[in-house]
């Protein structure tokens, strides 16, 4: 599952593996209180998946895999002024155990991850039209990677698995040329 913290201090818990089958569930924890409240179930059941804050508040959650469908290329957004979410963009490519990060401009960057094979792709997801845009792929395709938002707008990926071994390289994502470095 996925744990995201909302401007109001609730955290949002989303989909993940129950041990029996994969979630669609979604919960609110409200710190203050220590209660527990269900909330919108996502359209697509996924675990692998992230999800990332964006500007207006609203939740994206990208990619992930379910036994029904397998690899996933579906995003959805949570407006948490309703609880329901809404299916978004389908990602150029179908993904799970990938980064998602928040850009600077309100746009997230998603790569790497593992889809039919491990992946060096990389796409930007644009909330403002609900489209993803493919951009410059990793050198090293990698899953289980972290990404960081650098103080000047750049990504740091580090680390991670592919076919090989265990990484322990490191690339940066330069948003203004939509390279990595």
């Amino acid at each position: 599952h996925t744990a995201t913290l909302l401007p109001d201090g609730i955290v949002l818990v989303v989909g993940g593996f129950s041990g029996s089958g994969f979630l669609s569930s979604a919960e609110l924890f409200d710190r203050a209180t220590g209660i527990w409240a269900v909330t919108g179930s996502l359209n697509t059941a996924r675990y692998g998946h992230t999800t990332t804050l964006l500007q207006d508040g609203k939740i994206l959650v990208a990619g992930g895999y379910n036994t029904i469908s397998g690899d996933l290329d579906v995003a959805e957004l949570y407006e948490p002024l309703t609880g329901v979410w809404t299916v978004t963009g389908t990602m150029n490519s179908a993904r799970y155990f990938h980064v998602s990060t928040l850009l600077p401009n309100g746009k997230v960057l998603v790569a790497g991850g593992y889809g039919s094979s491990y992946l060096s792709s990389a796409e930007i997801f644009d909330p403002t039209n609900g489209t993803w845009i493919g951009t410059g792929a990793l050198h090293t395709a990698r899953q289980w990677s972290t990404a960081t938002l650098l103080t000047d707008g750049k990504v740091l990926v580090v680390g991670g698995q592919n076919s090989s071994d265990y990484l322990s390289s490191a690339e940066i994502f330069e948003r203004s040329t939509g390279t990595w470095i």
